[in-house]
């Protein structure tokens, strides 16, 4: 039994994802289902006493919700959210860095928040539009969540990602919460295979705050494994740091309540799943459940909990090639056939409930029975199919999708088509459930764009069907006739032709975009290469400034030789054992104050150079002013140069910079280039 120590020092957090409010909302019999469910885990949340709520995205549906769904979710999160209860922890990190607002909502003094809420964006609520606002934008605003883990990337360039942990401490436990918003799979792979532009920021080490006092936790919202045929890329495990300690994985549908261990980290990662069924697929037939994560200390468990509220949901895959009783001639055999097996399902799901559910409908409805979701998919190979509205109506008030019971597939056929290459064939209605229009789009017309580009157009009708962006495609379009008709003004003209020609101007933008795309896919290939060589997991990450290097998907080759004072960490270490936690690395932490005292200065940036690898450390202001009213002597100055680089002070910018040149000769002299204060210093412009 937990003592009362225990307690003050326990987190207990309640974990769910794609909860997808206003779903199905213009369907009669389905429409309260999202916000029934939503609300039967805030309830639970209140009846376990957890410290707060942590969602994995997909809170709405849609982009640009409507004002009923708007309103009803405002309405279940300050039913359950406001009250008098106590909250027993605190945010250490700087909330004007971790969050939208400029704190988190419990702390503010014009609210009385009794159950914290902290969620990312996914990508059904994904920011866009003027401003990247999106509908969870408004329920921060309303102080109802604390949204974090949002990352503006504009147009289609490569962009950076830089991930700043919420720290939250209670009692002797401490947790720093990483966040990322879901972003386009394809943009991300990019990101995490690109050296730099993922950067993971570690809290800073203190004697009171030792590095393996933090547990970590990741979530993200994005592709775990691939899709259909037309899938962009996924996230895999391999790019994820190798600090963290769990991760908790939103967007994929099917609940694996149960953590699974990573097969290339340490972590352990959990999947809860939908909380509402919305593409009818398979994996979302299973059991529907919320995840209570405890921590204390450096151990952690889950416990399972099976959601009530839920509607009943039976798949089955048939063939009628292998069935006795259908005659493929009979049209009569193959629709007796269906109904007797629907039938069954009905039955099994019954079964399962014997005393249908029900629930008081949200905004004060009454109870409602619920009918269960049946769904069919039959391979027709070698058989016709039959009208499957007609067939639906003989299940009205039996189930509740009567209009989509049966999925019709062929798949001999396809699988057939796909290994000869003959160009397009059917989508079946499976494909159809994971393919989207922007996937048309690049597969159809990668061939036939001149101007536009793919990716700035793929983006535009994503923007413009998804998320209801009416003015997408005239932006991009805009944006492209801009960039140009810029290229064709800088494009000489021939003697004596005082016009330019536009469309040898158009043929070199195109040529420049598609070397970049060549060099961008060259680097991937390079990355991918390098990801198959082992890595060393016992790196040691300084906090040193002056050694710092940025933790992204592939750390920068250590040295043989060791630091000393990372051998005398390595000797003081004692080995742990916490069987129900994986291992991790050391983290950094600070006193507690401001976000300086938290969090490590920026990483320096790792840059491949033609002599080697130029890496950037990044000082203080008052580095700069000092070094500017203290300028070093000419021997100092050389010799600064012939051993570390180069100095760059900008008051400005408010930090210094310098730069080292690692030559791979070693009789071979560094490079040293001209830097703004020595150029000044010369009187050179």
């Amino acid at each position: 039994m937990a003592t009362k120590d225990d307690k003050q020092n326990l987190f207990k957090i309640l974990l769910a994802t794609d909860n997808h409010l206003g779903v199905w909302e213009k369907d009669q019999v389905r429409k309260d289902d999202s916000f029934n469910t939503f609300a039967e885990i805030l309830q639970l949340a209140k009846d376990l006493g957890v410290d707060f709520v942590l969602l994995g995205g997909d809170l709405f549906h849609e982009n640009k919700p409507s004002r009923s769904s708007l309103v009803r979710g405002v309405d279940i999160f300050a039913k359950h959210c406001l009250g008098n209860q106590p909250v027993k922890f605190q945010v250490l990190s700087d909330p004007w860095v971790n969050f939208e607002k400029s704190a988190a909502n419990y702390e503010n003094p014009n609210l009385n928040i009794g159950l914290p809420v902290f969620t990312i964006h996914g990508n059904h609520d994904d920011p866009s539009g003027e401003g990247n606002l999106s509908a969870v934008d408004v329920l921060s605003s309303c102080g109802l969540v604390n949204y974090f883990g949002k990352s503006l990337l504009d147009g289609a360039g490569q962009g950076k990602v830089r991930l700043n942990p919420v720290l939250l401490e209670k009692g002797t436990t401490k947790i720093a919460l990483y966040g990322l918003g879901h972003i386009r799979d394809e943009r991300l792979g990019r990101l995490f295979q690109t050296p730099g532009c993922v950067e993971w920021v570690r809290p800073k080490v203190e004697p009171a705050y030792p590095s393996e006092d933090w547990f970590n936790i990741f979530v993200l919202h994005q592709n775990r494994v691939q899709h259909g045929a037309q899938a962009k890329n996924c996230v895999q495990e391999k790019y994820l740091a190798r600090f963290i300690d769990f991760v908790l994985w939103g967007h994929e549908h099917e609940c694996l309540p149960d953590p699974q261990a990573s097969a290339v980290g340490k972590f352990n990662i959990l999947q809860p799943g939908s909380s509402v069924a919305t593409a009818l697929s398979e994996g979302e037939s299973r059991n529907k459940h919320v995840v209570l994560l405890e921590v204390m200390g450096d151990k952690w468990r889950t416990i399972k909990y099976p959601l009530q509220t839920v509607r009943p949901f039976k798949f089955q895959h048939v063939v009628l090639s292998e069935q006795n009783s259908v005659d493929p001639d009979d049209p009569d055999s193959i629709t007796s056939f269906l109904e007797q097996r629907v039938e069954e399902m009905i039955k099994a799901a019954c079964r399962e409930k014997p005393t249908p559910a029900g629930t008081a409908g949200v905004g004060g409805g009454g109870k409602k029975s619920l009918l269960p979701i049946v769904r069919l998919r039959v391979d027709y190979t070698g058989f016709s199919t039959i009208n499957s509205q007609r067939f639906g109506q003989k299940f009205v008030n039996k189930v509740a999708n009567p209009h989509d019971i049966i999925m019709w597939s062929k798949a001999a056929k396809r699988k057939e088509a796909e290994a000869a290459g003959k160009g397009t064939f059917q989508l079946g209605t499976d494909q159809l459930d994971q393919t989207t229009i922007d996937d048309l789009i690049s597969a159809n017309l990668r061939q036939d764009l001149e101007i536009l580009a793919e990716e700035d157009l793929t983006m535009a009708v994503h923007q413009f069907v998804e998320k209801d962006e009416k003015n997408a495609l005239s932006a991009c379009y805009a944006s492209t006739l801009t960039e140009t008709q810029k290229s064709a003004l800088k494009t000489p003209t021939n003697p004596g032709s005082p016009e330019v020609d536009v469309g040898e101007a158009a043929a070199k933008q195109m040529q420049k975009r598609k070397m970049d795309k060549e060099m961008k896919s060259a680097l991937q290939l390079a990355n991918a290469g390098d990801d198959d060589d082992e890595v060393d997991d016992d790196m040691d990450i300084d906090s040193n400034v002056d050694n710092l290097a940025p933790l992204t998907s592939e750390p920068e080759p250590r040295s043989t030789a060791t630091r000393p004072a990372t051998r005398k960490r390595q000797q003081n270490a004692t080995p742990t054992t916490a069987p129900e936690k994986p291992k991790r690395l050391g983290g950094t932490r600070g006193r507690p104050g401001t976000l300086d005292a938290f969090l490590v200065p920026k990483p320096a940036a790792t840059q491949e150079t033609a002599t080697g690898t130029q890496r950037t450390a990044v000082f203080n202001a008052e580095d700069a002013d000092e070094l500017e009213s203290n300028p070093p002597s000419a021997s100092r100055r050389r010799s600064r140069r012939e051993n570390q680089g180069t100095v760059t002070g900008s008051k400005k910018r408010g930090t210094v910079q310098r730069t080292f040149l690692d030559s791979e000769d070693e009789d071979e002299q560094p490079r040293v280039k001209k830097t703004a204060i020595t150029r000044r210093r010369r009187g050179l412009p």
